[in-house]
């Protein structure tokens, strides 16, 4: 049987390639506690890096469901803030209708008065059912033009009262919900020649003329109804987008968290690897000092 032979090169050889491994190992620590990251490239963990190429997809589109919800909660709160105006001075306008039918004894002047202030409150009316954001009118539906109606009343928007040709804006608010952002002018005011406009100038003309209001107040009641359903509904939808910012904004730091426990490093235990390596490193290195020449060990020092 024939011995084998271990010469001083295998042995230099041998020692170098444990000695590389160390230094390699120690490398990778010290890169880990200077990115802060335990995967750098895709060689680190194929798996990691998968999990964290899916949880950035998943940032990605929560990022953009909170896009979507603040641009919902700007319609949202615009709608809301121009039908309760709306309703406080429909209000008014029934207040002086009815001031107008129950009292008999009034004076032309009263009338006149009464007819201006209610002519004033139609005007007022039609610029807040023009509110718009980003030069988009809130009640115009999905309309390419900056305003639902005209100065006269005329609906200018998109959509036609039996429902059709009406296209609802909506918004994604999270993967599997989607939310409609607008409320036409047709649905919160009413169809061309019985809208809230054409009530409240028939009422201002009658007054005027010392018309009986009783049919207008009537109407009028009618078209109260529409608006307080109008601002309810927007309500509801205003809701349901607060409770989905707040459940965005919940996902958003699970998936921080989630990133974090995937990618970054924990301190105390890399700093303490780290220690152990160069323990073991040196200790490598004053082994192979008592094997292989001084020389070459200083010039791996």
């Amino acid at each position: 049987m024939t011995g084998m032979r271990i010469t001083q090169r295998a042995i230099a050889q041998t020692a170098l390639q444990g000695l590389n491994r160390n230094l390699g190992d120690l490398g990778k620590l010290q890169e880990q506690l200077t990115s802060g990251k335990v995967v750098s490239r895709p060689s680190d963990s194929p798996t990691a890096v998968n999990r964290s190429l899916q949880i950035r997809k998943d940032q990605a589109a929560t990022t953009q469901h909170a896009r979507n919800i603040s641009d919902a909660q700007s319609w949202m709160e615009t709608t809301d803030t121009a039908l309760t105006s709306m309703v406080a001075q429909v209000r008014r306008v029934r207040d002086l209708t009815v001031q107008a039918a129950n009292d008999g004894s009034m004076t032309d002047a009263g009338r006149t008065a009464i007819a201006a202030e209610v002519s004033a409150l139609r005007d007022s009316l039609l610029g807040l059912a023009n509110e718009n954001v980003d030069g988009r009118p809130v009640f115009g539906g999905a309309t390419s033009g900056n305003k639902a109606y005209e100065a006269d009343g005329t609906w200018v928007g998109v959509g036609s009262a039996d429902g059709t040709g009406v296209v609802p804006i909506k918004r994604r608010i999270s993967n599997d919900e989607q939310v409609r952002i607008d409320t036409t002018g047709l649905e919160a005011f009413g169809p061309p020649g019985g809208d809230l406009f054409t009530v409240v100038g028939k009422i201002a003309t009658d007054v005027g003329a010392g018309v009986s209001v009783q049919d207008d107040l009537a109407d009028l009641d009618a078209a109260i109804d529409r608006l307080l359903t109008a601002a309810s509904t927007v309500g509801a939808r205003a809701a349901r987008i607060d409770n989905a910012a707040q459940v965005n904004t919940d996902r958003q730091l699970a998936l921080t968290k989630q990133l974090a426990n995937v990618e970054d490093v924990d301190l105390p235990k890399t700093i303490m690897q780290l220690q152990f390596q160069q323990t073991g490193y040196q200790a490598a290195l004053q082994a192979t000092a008592q094997v292989i020449r001084p020389s070459l060990v200083d010039f791996l020092r």
